[in-house]
């Protein structure tokens, strides 16, 4: 889930996406510039917020159709941390593929944010990508002062006329959260799933609904103990937090922060993993994750730029599965131990939703234990 999220909007005030308006690290870094310092939406609806914000004006950045773009990120946390390993991955697979040149700043602190993008805006960058959560009437402010650049930033908030050059994304991976939480309910045994999360804030909300929604189709006695533990990075309090789930009789976790699945394997039951596959580092406990891709938002963006096209727009809809945003990590050590009804219920939920006969609500409120 997305880092710091908790911040000050200063005197600005937007719309939040979650409010409908009308819609370890797999990391390489050769070759890159590293710089250390609600209520509830359907798909339609989303995209119909989506395309009513794209109206609101349209960016007017020469078209670019040679050579790489210039792409700068910038990131208040290391690159390794899951939410934002899966931004840099995709621009390292931009800049591997040549469509473009690709440095990033990381461990920015929200009072230095506006700043970085600063540089790097008069440092001839044509795209900027980031996350403003905890910074967004600064960000909007920079963007307004180089209305020349491209700003694609993860946000809470819908863009808006003021800021033609800033469109805005987040990881609606529910489709991928949802097929996870069918694989959950059938393995448990117990009847107990205990949820572990960081803060109650839509970008968390709406995953866990999607996970508990398709554990109940499959198994409508499960219980939930749900929880936060008011941290976006705390291995030790997750940790702590899941052992008292596990002593209440959960007997698979769901494991939103790190710590979780540590929990897990000490105790010999499993987990299910979120945004990045960590399979590889507990490869008895973790059972199936839910994957977030990047790709098709940056390689959307990175047309629009190139294009002349880019616009304030809603990026959220490329996380959906259906646009390739999302998907269930492999098996792996799995293979074989997971009960063929539910594998067969999730071949058949995974093609309705990427044919689109098929829609996971959307629900940003806040999970409680059952």
């Amino acid at each position: 889930m997305p880092p710091c999220r908790i911040g000050t909007f200063g005197s600005w005030r937007g719309r939040r996406k979650r409010l409908p308006s009308g819609k370890n690290s797999e990391i390489a870094n050769q070759g890159v510039q590293r710089v250390i310092r609600s209520p509830k939406l359907s798909r339609r609806r989303m995209m119909a917020a989506t395309g009513a914000a794209a109206g609101l004006a349209t960016f007017g950045l020469p078209a670019r159709a040679e050579g790489p773009l210039k792409v700068a990120g910038i990131y208040t946390v290391p690159v390794e941390q899951q939410w934002v390993s899966r931004i840099h991955k995709a621009a390292l697979a931009a800049q591997d593929a040549g469509e473009i040149e690709y440095t990033f700043t990381e461990n920015t602190a929200n009072t230095d944010y506006s700043r970085v993008m600063r540089e790097y805006a008069e440092g001839g960058h044509d795209l900027i990508i980031g996350e403003i959560f905890g910074v967004e009437a600064e960000a909007r402010e920079v963007c307004a002062d180089y209305p020349d650049k491209a700003f694609l930033m993860g946000s809470s908030f819908l863009p808006d006329g003021n800021n033609p050059n800033l469109a805005v994304f987040d990881n609606y991976i529910q489709d991928a959260s949802y097929l996870s939480g069918i694989i959950a309910g059938s393995m448990t045994t117990s009847n107990n799933i205990g949820m572990v999360g960081g803060y109650p804030i839509p970008e968390v909300n709406r995953l866990m609904h999607a996970f508990m929604a398709g554990a109940r189709e499959i198994n409508p006695d499960i219980r939930f103990q749900v929880s936060f533990i008011g941290s976006w990075f705390d291995p030790p309090k997750a940790k702590e937090t899941a052992f008292a789930m596990i002593e209440n009789g959960a007997d698979i976790l769901y494991a939103e922060r790190f710590g979780v699945s540590d929990a897990a394997q000490e105790k010999g039951i499993l987990a299910i993993g979120n945004v990045i596959d960590t399979q590889a580092d507990y490869p008895d406990t973790v059972v199936a994750s839910a994957i977030w891709h990047f790709e098709p938002t940056l390689n959307a963006a990175i047309a629009a730029v190139r294009g002349g096209t880019f616009a304030a727009d809603n990026y959220g809809v490329y996380s959906f599965m259906k646009e390739g945003g999302c998907s269930l990590a492999p098996y792996g050590t799995f293979e074989g131990k997971i009960p063929e009804a539910a594998l067969k219920l999730v071949g058949e939920r995974e093609a309705a939703i990427r044919d689109g006969s098929m829609t996971i609500e959307i629900n940003d409120e806040e999970p409680t234990s059952t």
